[in-house]
């Protein structure tokens, strides 16, 4: 993707007074962050209460919000396999395997790295909590030697009908890889997540985090003995940027937790890498490798490569860096995609945040060609991707339901859009999208703290259900969000 300035053609005046006011709104925009703070805090608390209002399953008594129930209680049951419980993904009723645990992976993450800043807002036993319910999941997914259930539902026929889970009669397919029919991207994904809960709870119920880790280590070797891209989840999941990706980052991540020099031999002599733009549920190499330049900090300098890669996403991202490349709104927002670009946002908020703290720790700086950025200019940056979504645009509005000023009221979920009732109710689905999708109105019930898909390349947003891709939130938005959150709230809480 060419930057902002190449985008822009001709040299009339208007072009230039574009050009001038953009400059204004960016540069502008970033030297204030500093005093233009939001309740970080509270954006926190929300951002992992929609966590909890995508479960599935049997939900606990204290559960938020109080309008989501049970339901789906007898997933798996077509297989003769538990698989009750863990998350919807986005706005549908579908449980995606690779985003779940994609979800867990980097709520673990944020767990890890921002620990102390959780603990201080309050949210750390929530977000264990929210983890806890992703990789109880995944356990039981994976229960079974080199098998893994990756995904409970069936989505054309979800997609037919508009109601919440509670409720749903859609038929709840189970789909699974194998070595007949390998998925390598899902397991070592699943592997990354089971890898990286077992560091959250290995001081807090070892007995768990041990099950965790050798479960990882058994999915791990299933992912790379069976390799094989699984298309059983497209058009909604597909993966475009193939499995070695996932299979160094389940590396990485088995590392962390282990120690083991298996795993860093495998990252050295077989593992892929590559330079990228961006870290998403479809590619992660950038958060790979800002995890193993950490490794390479303290004494792997063999790990070289990773932190030039690393820096490289840095570069590719910042619109100082010579070589910038990711397209930036006019209002200073990252956008790679029309649909659901939020996701983006807070991955590079997140990995920015991140890798901030690596390279402060260490006293290093992130290199592009002749330019130097050091870990005060990469939270910045991280900062005000944040303070966009929270209210610092051109629309000044808040793009977290629930939270700031003019947040939107018809975010695309079928949960929060449809009234509650009787579990017992049977509803048409035809008249379903009658009812609650063709409407105006605002959702009658508030999906607190849901990131929607966001604005687009213009900063032009339509808060409308019917607009998907710029009202339908994901888990993994939000879980990449909680770390960001929680750095701020300590750091820059709202005088």
């Amino acid at each position: 993707m060419k930057s902002t300035l190449m985008r822009i053609h001709g040299n009339s005046l208007g072009t230039y007074m574009y050009i001038v006011t953009w400059l204004i709104i960016f540069v502008g925009g970033f030297l204030s962050t500093v005093n233009a703070d939001f309740d970080y805090q509270s954006a926190l608390k929300k951002s992992i209460i929609f966590l909890d209002a995508q479960r599935s399953g049997k939900l606990p008594a204290n559960h938020r919000p109080s309008w989501r129930g049970d339901s789906a209680l007898q997933d798996g049951s077509l297989a003769n396999v538990d698989l009750v419980g863990g998350y919807y993904d986005a706005g549908d009723n579908v449980k995606y395997g690779l985003p779940m645990a994609f979800t867990v992976t980097t709520s673990a993450w944020a767990a890890i790295s921002y620990q102390s800043e959780l603990q201080s807002s309050g949210e750390l036993k929530n977000l264990r909590s929210a983890i806890r319910w992703g990789t109880d999941y995944l356990l039981k997914a994976s229960s079974r030697h080199n098998r893994l259930y990756v995904q409970v539902g069936d989505p054309v026929k979800d997609h037919e009908c508009w109601i919440r889970p509670e409720n749903m009669k859609t038929p709840r397919t189970v789909l699974k890889i194998d070595q007949s029919t390998p998925g390598t991207e899902i397991a070592a994904e699943t592997a990354a997540a089971l890898a990286a809960a077992s560091i959250v709870f290995r001081h807090v119920d070892h007995a768990y985090s041990r099950s965790l880790v050798n479960r990882a280590r058994s999915v791990f070797d299933f992912a790379k003995s069976y390799k094989g891209t699984y298309d059983g989840e497209c058009p909604f999941y597909c993966s475009y940027s193939g499995f070695n990706d996932e299979l160094l980052w389940a590396a990485t991540w088995l590392y962390t937790a282990t120690k083991r020099s298996v795993y860093m031999k495998y990252i050295q002599e077989e593992a892929t890498s590559s330079t990228v733009s961006e870290f998403s549920w479809d590619l992660k190499y950038a958060g790979a490798q800002i995890l193993l330049t950490q490794f390479y900090f303290e004494g792997h300098k063999e790990l070289q490569s990773f932190k030039e890669q690393a820096d490289s996403f840095v570069c590719s991202v910042l619109p100082d860096s010579p070589y910038h490349k990711v397209y930036i709104s006019p209002g200073g927002l990252v956008h790679l995609r029309d649909g659901a670009n939020s996701q983006y946002v807070t991955g590079t908020a997140f990995l920015f945040s991140a890798y901030s703290d690596i390279l402060a720790k260490h006293k290093q700086q992130a290199v592009c060609g002749n330019n130097k950025f050091d870990s005060t200019r990469l939270m910045a940056f991280a900062k005000q991707q944040m303070d966009y979504l929270l209210g610092k645009n051109p629309k000044g509005r808040s793009y977290m339901v629930g939270f700031g000023k003019d947040p939107p009221k018809q975010a695309h979920h079928r949960g929060a859009s449809v009234p509650t009732m009787s579990p017992t109710k049977v509803v048409s689905c035809p008249m379903s999208f009658v009812y609650w999708y063709n409407t105006n109105g605002s959702n009658p019930n508030e999906l607190t703290g849901a990131i929607v898909g966001g604005p687009d390349k213009k900063d032009d947003f339509v808060d409308q259900r019917s607009n998907s891709a710029m009202t339908e939130p994901t888990t993994y938005t939000n879980s990449l969000a909680i770390g960001v959150l929680a750095k701020l709230a300590r750091h820059h809480s709202q005088s």
